[in-house]
């Protein structure tokens, strides 16, 4: 005699998966969401270290209208260049927006930052702004 599952047993099991996906699907996600930052804090501090040695060059940082892409392009007005500083091309930040940018900065030399998830800055979690200061 064949015996298989009743719909209620296939109910029941359902309903658990539903409930252990819904506990593990948003720590899940915060997780990816911290990694994200973290991602943008060390490409930061990878940024700040070629801006550092492009100053020890140069003797200042560059510009705000230079931007980032000093560290690859020589820039017309910086005779003791000794560039490229980045290995690869001026990355994005973890959510596929550029880096901003401004020298001299409100926080310091420059001020280099992503905005976080929303674009916006400031909020909480993977929306807040990730900064050099």
């Amino acid at each position: 005699m064949a015996r298989g599952f009743t719909l209620l047993e296939l109910l029941v099991v359902m309903v658990i998966i539903g409930l252990l996906a819904g506990l593990v699907a948003p720590r899940y996600f915060e997780q990816i969401g911290k990694s994200n930052t973290r991602i943008a804090k060390a490409q930061i501090d990878s940024l700040g270290k070629a801006l550092d040695q492009y100053r020890l060059d140069v003797g200042e940082y560059p510009t705000t209208e230079e931007g980032l892409d000093a560290l690859m392009t020589k820039p017309q007005d910086a005779p003791h260049w000794s560039g490229p500083y980045l290995q690869k091309a001026v990355p994005l930040d973890p959510w596929d927006r550029p880096y901003h940018y401004r020298s001299p900065g409100e926080h310091g030399d420059y001020d280099l930052y992503s905005l976080g998830k929303n674009g916006q800055g400031g909020g909480t979690g993977e929306n807040t702004s990730v900064t050099s200061w």
